[in-house]
């Protein structure tokens, strides 16, 4: 048996490569690419801002119960980028909700704000 010559295939001109079309198509997504990126980012900030607001509220509740200011407890434990949409609330049975501003990637988001509520029992003074 003769042995087999590969054939080689003829691809149509159509389907052929053309110069620059890598070119085209990363510059057709690059938009796709970056809003991608930005709620992702987006979406980090937002944990951050969250995990923040824990750590302030618990920080305000202690400071709360042992009679000392709640907001300026919440205010030492934040960076300084949430602390212009700081609100504190303090109650008298110790609860006390910590909300701030959650940051945006883009300015054109408004995301809204975010709190968190942390309870400890008033101490004895």
């Amino acid at each position: 048996m003769p042995p087999t010559v590969p054939t080689r295939r003829v691809v149509p001109a159509r389907f052929a490569a053309t110069p620059g079309q890598a070119s085209v198509e990363l510059v057709v997504l690059l938009p796709a690419i970056f809003a991608v990126l930005a709620v992702a980012l987006q979406a980090v900030v937002a944990g951050q801002a969250v995990w923040e607001a824990r750590v302030a509220a618990r920080a305000a509740a202690r400071a709360h119960s042992l009679g000392a200011d709640a907001a300026a407890a919440a205010r030492s434990h934040l960076r300084r980028g949430l602390e212009p949409g700081l609100q504190v609330h303090a109650s008298d049975d110790g609860d006390v909700r910590v909300s701030v501003r959650v940051p945006t990637v883009l300015p054109a988001l408004k995301l809204g704000r975010i709190s968190a509520t942390s309870h400890f029992r008033p101490q004895d003074r």
